[in-house]
């Protein structure tokens, strides 16, 4: 509202500081700028035309004025007083709106515009609020863990540069947290700088924490009061470690105790579900009732068969609370007998035994020179062809690694044993002698001719096979000869003959000499038999001839005898 100055004060000094009434019309008005802007009042009175000038002031704490401004209406002056609070930050505008730079909390005052006539004072009042964001807050002295069922202190959540002063708020998993007693304990506070007359606000939070707050976030926010209205500010989330008791104690065995065998090395680990975990624990091995002190792993070296049994671990601090694990080593062995090299002789008899002993259930398996038997060997009576390497090779399935296998070589020895056979040639011309020979070592076949005739080819030999092979000789014998095979290997001499009679080719040439004169024979008489029948067929045909041409002279002349009668008649 505005004023007007008593009718009988005449002067313009007494006008200004006579104390001037509001007019009906003109309340309060607030003006509310954020801190470091610009803060523009205008002058809510219309601008009078006999308007002398106008001025600015701002009411002191006890209601005294300090005038800042003044702007002529004739000489379009502006003038600043020296008030050291504004020097520089002033602008007075044409229509008297005064604009005050780099708005600072000093600055909440009642400002008042005066336009001044010869008549009148009229007074616009603007009430100016200055607003400033805190920083966003931040938890600091954080507590490097919280534990269980102990009230300790969390941290502190501060924010600074706030104008007027915020509130903080604490959060857990985004709930808001509530005072507590024995449970959860905020304190807070503030603190206004004296010189920039900003507030910072800290507020602390004690927190009696549970497993059930493992890996929850706690933040803080403060809400405070801008130009525009309330705002609140978050803080980033933390996390706090939360140290527990061990509740439970578990053994582990490294590697699985289902595949440990002989010689392995197994570490036994011993765990707690506490935070921060056990550090030491007592390990109890088979058959040992005192614990060994260890970190949380122990590790037994080149385990044997008798390592089999139940392995505890416990607290060292607390013994009652155990872990246990049963663990079996697992073994194989394998007995072949016999084994190595054996040396049979042909005939005799070999029992042969693949014998396991393991920790469970094993696979036999039977090789003959690396293919696989369909069951293991027996021999009631050797062959050669029974020679050979076997291996029985076993193993346990479920464990990687554990096989054993054994090897036997078997050889089957026998002397010499001579077959000879003898086979003629179609021709009848030539004959093959085959010498069969069986033994081991391989023998060494030798061929004797006594008497005469000519070795159509040198000795043949089959390849040496289940101890057997054959050497074949061809032969024409001029005269009974006699074909010797000898046969010896290591063992012994053998020698066996065969005669072949030179008769039977012979016989054999002079039957096929008869047989050719057979034929040529044949073919002769058949000759002669075609000339014969040849003969007799030309001789017929000539006689039929002459009849032929008898009938045709007497044809000729009948039709004379005719051709003489018609001349008659004429």
């Amino acid at each position: 509202m505005a004023s007007k100055a008593a009718p009988s004060c005449r002067l313009v000094f007494c006008l200004l500081i006579s104390a001037a009434v509001l007019r009906p019309g003109l309340g309060w008005y607030t003006v509310n700028s954020a801190y470091g802007d610009t803060i523009i009042m205008p002058c809510r009175v219309d601008v009078p035309q006999n308007l002398m000038f106008g001025k600015w002031k701002y009411e002191k704490p006890d209601g005294s004025p300090v005038f800042i401004a003044f702007r002529s209406s004739t000489k379009k002056s502006v003038q600043y007083d020296d008030v050291p609070e504004y020097k520089d930050r002033l602008n007075l505008s044409e229509n008297y709106t005064l604009s005050i730079s780099n708005a600072k909390i000093s600055d909440e005052k009642r400002f008042v515009c005066m336009l001044v006539t010869e008549d009148d004072v009229f007074e616009a009042p603007t009430v100016v609020k200055v607003f400033k964001q805190p920083s966003k807050p931040e938890i600091v002295s954080k507590a490097p863990f919280l534990e269980t069922d102990k009230l300790k202190k969390l941290g502190e959540c501060i924010s600074k540069d706030s104008y007027p002063d915020g509130n903080i708020t604490w959060y857990r998993n985004g709930k808001v947290l509530q005072p507590l007693e024995g449970a959860v304990v905020i304190i807070f506070r503030k603190q206004m700088d004296s010189v920039t007359q900003l507030y910072t606000m800290t507020s602390s939070l004690e927190y009696k924490t549970t497993k059930a707050d493992i890996q929850m976030p706690f933040t803080c926010s403060v809400t405070y009061y801008g130009p525009s209205g309330q705002k609140t500010v978050y803080s980033e989330q933390a996390v706090f470690d939360i140290y527990y008791p061990t509740e439970q104690v578990t053994i582990q065995v490294l590697p699985s105790k289902n595949a440990i065998k002989e010689g392995d090395n197994i570490t036994l680990k011993c765990l707690g579900n506490g935070n921060p975990p056990p550090e030491e624990f007592l390990f109890y091995l088979p058959g040992q009732p005192e614990g060994i002190r260890s970190s949380n792993t122990y590790t037994l070296t080149d385990v044997k068969r008798n390592a089999t049994g139940d392995y505890k671990c416990s607290l060292v601090d607390k013994k009652s609370m155990t872990a246990s694990a049963a663990i079996t080593v697992h073994y194989l062995d394998l007995s072949l007998n016999p084994s190595g090299e054996v040396t049979k002789q042909i005939g005799d008899a070999l029992p042969v035994s693949c014998t396991i002993s393991a920790s469970r259930n094993a696979t036999v398996v039977w090789m003959k020179d690396n293919v696989k038997l369909r069951s293991s060997p027996s021999f009631s009576s050797l062959h050669y062809q029974d020679a050979g390497n076997y291996v029985c090779e076993t193993a346990l399935q479920e464990v990687e690694g554990l096989k054993k296998r054994e090897s036997l070589t078997l050889i089957v020895e026998g002397k010499p044993q001579i077959k000879m056979t003898k086979k003629t040639d179609p021709s009848g011309l030539s004959k093959t002698i085959i010498c069969h020979v069986e033994g081991f070592p391989k023998p060494a076949i030798q061929w004797t001719i006594t008497g005469s005739g000519s070795v159509i080819n040198q000795t043949e030999e089959s390849p040496y096979i289940n101890g057997r092979y054959y050497s074949k000789i061809i032969i024409s014998p001029e005269e009974n000869v006699t074909l010797t095979c000898t046969a010896e290997n290591q063992l012994e001499r053998t020698v066996n003959s065969l005669n072949v009679s030179a008769n039977e080719n012979k016989e054999k040439v002079n039957d096929q000499a008869k047989l050719i004169v057979g034929i040529v024979v044949g073919l002769l008489l058949a000759a002669l038999v075609a000339g014969v029948v040849y003969w007799l067929y030309m001789k017929k045909s000539k006689t039929a001839s002459k009849h032929v041409n008898k009938d045709l002279g007497n044809m000729e002349e009948n039709k004379k005898l005719e051709e003489n009668n018609h001349k008659t008649e004429a």
